[in-house]
């Protein structure tokens, strides 16, 4: 298999740390340069079918992208430590709250980023209410992990999951926004850095 990765995208983050918790190192990395738009070549086109990143090459004929799917399929694969569920129930909850990570909290810090840093304007046309708006949304909306933080030592299980990864990379990646979680969240606080500690979190950076 090889993972076409970019040190500058978020996406490619997450599964660079999902891996590390894993211990999976068998896999070949191919960084690809966004700013030089090589995620844009048209051999990496017809593998991958879109300009993102990452994606897993996983033969000849087939390229998995979005980085949850990769994820899920390094799980069946390399099925320890689990951190997609065990059983039905533990399953669902955990899909609960990855979706309630990526589109509640990640994909408005990831357009914060994207339209307000000044290195991504060559990238695409940024809007400054665009970032406005999505730091605003996601700042209301850390409350809903903070209380459930309150009962939990990490978001969606007793162990760390796909879901404290995806939220953890999001917020490393809005520091390019100078977006900080606020104080009054202090169990998202004590958790984040609890999350900094671990050693999956030198992955890639």
């Amino acid at each position: 298999m090889k993972l076409y990765d970019s040190f500058r995208a978020p996406n490619p983050r997450r599964v660079r740390w999902f891996m590390a918790e894993k211990g999976i190192e068998d896999i070949e990395v191919v960084n690809l340069d966004v700013f030089k738009g090589e995620h844009r070549a048209v051999n990496y086109l017809k593998k991958a079918g879109l300009p993102n990143v990452p994606a897993l090459e996983i033969d000849d004929e087939t390229t998995i992208t979005e980085s949850v799917a990769i994820c899920r399929y390094l799980e069946s694969v390399y099925p320890e430590p689990n951190l997609f569920g065990r059983d039905a129930k533990e399953i669902a909850v955990i899909e609960m709250w990855t979706r309630r990570a990526e589109m509640m909290l990640a994909t408005p810090l990831m357009m914060t980023v994207r339209h307000s840093h000044p290195a991504l304007a060559a990238l695409e046309k940024q809007i400054p209410e665009i970032a406005e708006v999505n730091r605003a949304g996601a700042e209301r909306v850390l409350k809903v992990f903070d209380r459930r933080l309150a009962d939990s030592e990490f978001i969606a299980a007793g162990r760390v999951t796909i879901a404290d990864i995806l939220v953890v990379t999001a917020l490393d990646f809005a520091r390019m926004a100078k977006f900080r979680v606020p104080e009054n969240f202090a169990n998202v606080t004590r958790w984040y850095a609890a999350m900094l500690e671990r050693p999956a979190a030198k992955a890639g950076v």
